[in-house]
């Protein structure tokens, strides 16, 4: 069986798995409050070339949603996102559990435009209504699209113009940079929003994610939120080894690297289905492919490759999603190109 079912089904990247052991038997002070993580945060801050922001290292991609928005809002404050936005459609409802609505609006390509963002704010008149507060988005979106530097400047406007947070999901930040059809550097994304984060999941690591805080005022008290949420991890410096690991040597490091591989294939596996005449959900600009697939085709394929079935059947085609990692291979691509190759001729 081979996995293009998501980027997080291997471990660790060696290099990583190394960090973890030879730092293994250290003592260090507990929840992050360790040398590792203290260091971890000093190159971030020195990536985005800001030192005004603070560095929370988190768990996992929920709980840094979760918790970054229950502590940023008030009960009667609400958070816009896109329709297909991670979490409005995979997260359980765990923003709504905190007492926040999501408004969800429509999308562009997986991307929230700014229009969806006025449109869900002219549905605010008064204290009848909640107060539409915090704008959700992903880099890259949930369908592999990017938004350009011209579209986060334009969503960064309209929050200052509105008195809304900028919150920028990137789970998949490391694939966005590293896509060729980006044009936005690291920092000028920390420049143009409250807060994201760099996940580590997802590229590389066992688990970690890094939130990085630009607006103060969202961090007051913030580690009493996560401590809240249970996600303040006793064993913390086990995330900030790893994102040493993982950053070190800058622009150069493996963080960024193992996403530029994961693009190149999925570029491959695209071009790769494209000249078999396949359609495409999305632009799939970064490690995520989304082809229609005829449905017999599909079900033949799972007996040998574990990807997901992205829609249910319709016309006769299924949206599929491939995923590719750091871990895929020449050799993992170039099979499933040959088997739905030979599948579609039948």
């Amino acid at each position: 069986m081979i996995y293009f079912r998501s980027d997080y089904s291997q471990g660790a990247h060696p290099k990583v798995l190394d960090a973890l052991q030879k730092t293994n038997l250290e003592h260090t002070d507990g929840y992050g409050l360790d040398v590792h993580c203290e260091n971890a945060a000093k190159i971030i801050k020195q990536l985005i070339g800001r030192e005004d922001c603070d560095v929370h290292m988190m768990v996992g991609g929920t709980p840094c949603n979760v918790t970054l928005i229950s502590a940023s809002l008030r009960p009667y404050e609400a958070v816009v996102a896109a329709r297909t936005g991670h979490i409005y459609s995979h997260e359980t409802g765990g923003v709504e559990a905190t007492g926040h609505r999501i408004i969800s609006m429509p999308d562009e390509d997986g991307k929230l435009t700014v229009k969806s963002i006025n449109a869900a704010w002219d549905e605010y008149e008064d204290e009848h209504t909640v107060v539409p507060k915090l704008v959700y988005i992903s880099q890259p979106t949930e369908s592999g699209s990017l938004y350009s530097k011209a579209e986060l400047e334009a969503l960064h406007e309209c929050c200052k113009a509105r008195d809304m947070y900028l919150y920028i999901d990137g789970a998949r930040m490391a694939s966005a940079l590293t896509s060729k059809y980006c044009d936005l550097t690291l920092k000028e994304i920390a420049a143009l929003c409250d807060v994201f984060y760099l996940g580590a999941t997802k590229n590389g690591a066992l688990f970690g994610e890094a939130l990085i805080i630009m607006n103060p005022e969202m961090n007051e008290h913030f580690r009493w939120m996560i401590k809240q949420n249970c996600g303040l991890l006793a064993k913390g410096r086990l995330i900030g080894v790893q994102f040493e690991a993982l950053l070190e040597g800058g622009d150069d490091c493996i963080y960024f690297s193992m996403a530029r591989h994961a693009n190149e294939l999925a570029e491959k596996l695209r071009n790769g289905l494209d000249e078999l005449g396949c359609e495409f959900l999305g632009s799939s600009q970064t490690n995520q492919v989304f082809p229609y697939l005829p449905t017999d085709v599909v079900k033949k394929l799972e007996k040998d490759f574990f990807f997901y079935e992205w829609t249910p059947e319709r016309d006769g085609k299924i949206v599929t999603r491939f995923v590719t990692a750091w871990g895929t291979t020449e050799e993992d691509v170039d099979a499933l190109i040959e088997s739905i190759k030979e599948l579609l001729k039948n």
